[in-house]
């Protein structure tokens, strides 16, 4: 099934118009597919004595519009079409962004550090209020125009992986930012992905996850034992001896430490029940690290979200479809 999966998502040339061509998966009888219209805003300053070509072209890495493009297609297809991403409007800025304590850094400056590899400003921490005044982020969520941001930025930019913000906002991988100072107030919940363009789309996948386990254990927070299928479908070897599930982000089934996704320990697991979700039979095999990608960041997170619950209907008073509340933070309890 992975294989297939992949089979959607490698081999092609990459821009957004190829990506967006890809064939959409049918949703299921019930369950309406969510679309996030998304903010994205890049710094990516220009290098003045590099020909006037952007940072992230003199260093060599990757291009934010094709790492934009090669996310929403993964995740379109890891989730079975259930959350869509459309970029509604790109911001670039020929700037770093200005950290908590004022501190931003010139291009020199930044060069100077990343060559040396050490120097670099602390503490490492973005200030989202003035990044959300100045972009006027909270007015385009307020007007409907958005519905959530999406950063792009070079290594010690000071960006979370994702925040939440506006009214009664949880934790999402970061502390909750409830009330930003100078914005308007916040009319319902969104969220702020932090992508570093150093790095492949694994990475944004990663931080997908990390949200995505925010969420989840949020909604099933009010439930215990067995009743909490969060719980369940996070379980791994280590943990839970002879009834490995999925696992989470960091850890296979098999895992034995963080980012262990390579493992080839063989372990009992139901990780393929879920893929039928609410009709769990408790069936479990054997699996290893061939089965999610033999230790490959992307491959594993693909294989993880692809197991995630997406059906229509509820259990317990909670969706059937995860994605519900990975994509719209607002119906998150």
């Amino acid at each position: 099934m992975l294989d297939r999966l992949l089979s959607r998502l490698t081999g092609r040339a990459e821009s957004p118009s190829q990506a967006a061509a890809v064939p959409r998966p049918a949703a299921a009888p019930g369950v309406e597919p969510i679309t996030l219209r998304v903010l994205m805003i890049v710094h990516d300053p220009v290098v003045p004595e590099q020909g006037g070509h952007r940072l992230s072209q003199v260093m060599g890495w990757y291009d934010p519009e094709t790492l934009a493009a090669d996310y929403i297609r993964d995740v379109r297809a890891a989730s079975h079409g259930r959350l869509e991403h459309e970029i509604v409007e790109r911001i670039d800025k020929d700037a770093f962004p200005v950290k908590k304590d004022g501190f931003c850094y010139d291009v020199p400056a930044f060069l100077r550090c990343w060559r040396a590899q050490r120097g670099f400003h602390q503490p490492d921490a973005v200030d989202y209020e003035a990044l959300l005044c100045e972009f006027d982020a909270v007015d385009r969520i307020n007007a409907g125009q958005a519905d959530e941001v999406w950063l792009f930025g070079p290594p010690y930019t000071g960006y979370y992986e994702s925040i939440m913000v506006g009214p009664r906002a949880t934790w999402c991988n970061a502390p909750p930012l409830e009330r930003p100072h100078g914005s308007p107030r916040c009319h319902r919940r969104f969220v702020v992905m932090g992508f570093n363009y150093e790095r492949e789309v694994g990475c944004m996948l990663e931080d997908l996850g990390h949200r995505a386990e925010s969420m989840l254990a949020q909604v099933y927070a009010g439930h215990t034992g067995e009743r909490n299928l969060w719980e369940r479908f996070t379980r791994y070897d280590k943990i839970a001896p002879r009834r490995a599930s999925a696992g989470n982000v960091h850890f296979a089934p098999n895992s034995e430490r963080d980012y262990d996704w390579g493992n080839p320990r063989p372990v009992l697991s139901d990780c393929d029940d879920w893929l039928t979700f609410p009709h769990l039979t408790g069936e479990r095999r054997l699996v290893d690290c061939r089965d999610w990608g033999g230790g490959d960041m992307r491959r594993h997170h693909l294989w993880w979200f692809e197991r995630l619950p997406h059906a229509a209907g509820e259990t317990d008073g909670i969706a059937n479809n995860w994605w519900t509340y990975i994509g719209d933070v607002n119906r998150v309890p």
